[in-house]
């Protein structure tokens, strides 16, 4: 079976992931089929190619719950803030500098 799932990237205490397509017995940073989007937590940035997304929901891909989260926010066009984001705005809020 294929999954459509994320798989983990950059450093320590700074994750960041890729959405990628791969086989359920591969392991989570392994071998993958396609690399279809990306997603880092920490900045709230998010990028899905839906096309791509749609073809292997179609031919049986399953994703994983937060792939279908970021899926829906793309679709929609909703944000996600990332703690830094949040963080830059609770300061701007209290008239903080950075």
């Amino acid at each position: 079976m294929v999954k459509i799932r994320l798989r983990k990237t950059g450093k320590l205490n700074a994750p960041s992931f890729r959405i990628v397509v791969a086989d359920v017995r591969s392991p989570r940073d392994g071998a993958h089929l396609e690399v279809i989007g990306f997603y880092n937590p920490r900045l709230g940035t998010e990028k899905v190619d839906l096309a791509r997304v749609d073809h292997w929901i179609g031919v049986g891909a399953q994703p994983t719950g937060t792939v279908v989260d970021i899926v829906r926010r793309a679709r929609t066009g909703e944000t996600v803030q990332g703690k830094k984001a949040e963080y830059k705005a609770k300061q701007a809020a209290e008239g903080k500098k950075d």
